[in-house]
């Protein structure tokens, strides 16, 4: 079939791949255990599907503004206002279905052929997929395990060149957990307001689950508010997954052509789910809470569980819900254990490298389930490398 050249430069999310193998499995009758989507296993609070149900019988079921409802907007600023201790105007607020879009919308406006782009490896695989495929170059900044998964500051700069035209942060980070630390945000500050050409993406979306330390935006540094594009959402913290609504925070000016891009494309965010957004905002947190606190006691089950496994070592997040084990001790590559897990221990897991060449030796774990399945899905992995070492 014939399609346009730049198709072959598209990439994919893997996870939806393994999601889709296992879901075969299961069909056999083999019962797996879900790692790898980064979906919480949460309901959606009840008084946000109660909002939703009241403005569906309220007539909130037609096209709205591309750019969002202006009172969701509005709530919005108020929100990353209060959070990242900026002012934030409504005009600086495009809603689209989803997170995704505003990444893909970002890079679309930004970015011309030969334009360089720091993004992290591992990282997000929807970022260099995107560079690639506007026929812009991504430079990989690695997030090495003995660093933490931080950025090494110095190797970053090194990295910087005049064609450097975006920088892609993702904090706290998938696939890894990591928080990224003020000091290095002030570091890659200075960089960007020595040049007026290069634009931060700040991906923020888990900014919520967060376990030691604080969230802290590089939006939040003075001169960097419209040197930004704050990139949050509903999914993860609130378990709307399904819900597609997310919303990028950015100048007016690069506002104007995001929403552009809206018109021609999905036109706008169902308004429904945008007056259940805004209860998920305004309302009450308890619900968020309780799920974060679950996270932690997931997160240090697993962790402790990892290391416990022969050929396997694990370092303990700070934000998000995965972990990113090195499992070179299995003298297994990341996608050969990646496959094995799942068609020998029933275990589905996402390998390293479907994050960036910087993922390899490594595999990564959704905890977004119970604490029951991950203790079983570890003895199964434990039993499943046992006869292979």
């Amino acid at each position: 079939m014939r399609v346009a050249i730049r198709m072959a430069r598209l990439g994919t999310e893997t996870a939806f791949e393994v999601l889709a193998k296992a879901k075969q499995l299961e069909a056999q009758g083999k019962k797996i255990i879900h790692l790898e989507i980064g979906e919480p296993d949460f309901d959606t609070p009840k008084n946000i599907k109660e909002a939703a149900k009241k403005a569906i019988d309220e007539g909130y079921t037609h096209y709205g503004p591309a750019a969002g409802l202006p009172e969701h907007r509005k709530v919005i600023a108020e929100y990353i206002s209060a959070t990242r201790g900026i002012p934030v105007d409504p005009d600086e607020v495009v809603v689209t279905p989803g997170a995704k879009p505003i990444i893909f919308y970002t890079i679309l406006t930004w970015l011309r052929p030969g334009d360089e782009v720091l993004t992290p490896s591992p990282g997000f695989p929807i970022y260099e997929s995107m560079i690639n495929f506007v026929g812009a170059k991504p430079v990989l900044y690695p997030l090495r395990e003995e660093n933490n998964f931080d950025i090494d500051i110095d190797e970053f700069k090194k990295l910087v060149s005049p064609l450097t035209k975006m920088i892609i942060l993702n904090s706290p980070h998938n696939p890894t957990g990591s928080v990224l630390s003020k000091e290095v945000l002030n570091e890659i500050a200075r960089i960007v307001l020595e040049d007026e050409d290069i634009l931060v993406i700040s991906d923020e979306v888990y900014s919520e689950i967060i376990y030691e330390g604080e969230h802290y935006s590089i939006a939040s540094i003075p001169g960097m508010k419209d040197r930004t594009v704050i990139i949050d959402g509903y999914s993860k913290t609130f378990a709307m997954t399904g819900w597609r609504c997310g919303y990028g925070v950015m100048n007016k000016e690069l506002a104007k052509y995001v929403t552009q891009l809206q018109v021609n494309s999905t036109s706008c965010t169902a308004t429904f789910t945008q007056i259940a957004c805004i209860e998920a905002l305004k309302g009450p947190k308890d619900e968020v809470k309780r799920m974060v606190a679950e996270f932690k006691k997931r997160r240090d089950v697993i962790v402790e569980g990892l290391n416990n496994i022969k050929g396997f070592s694990c370092k303990m997040p700070k934000g998000a819900f995965y972990v990113f084990p090195n499992i070179k001790g299995t003298g297994k590559t990341s996608r050969e254990l990646q496959d094995y897990l799942l068609n020998e221990a029933g275990v589905a897991c996402l390998s390293g490298t479907a994050f960036g060449a910087y993922g390899k030796g490594y595999l990564r774990f959704s905890y977004a389930n119970s604490v029951e399945n991950i203790k079983e899905a570890l003895e199964r992995i434990d039993k499943a490398v046992q006869k292979i070492l």
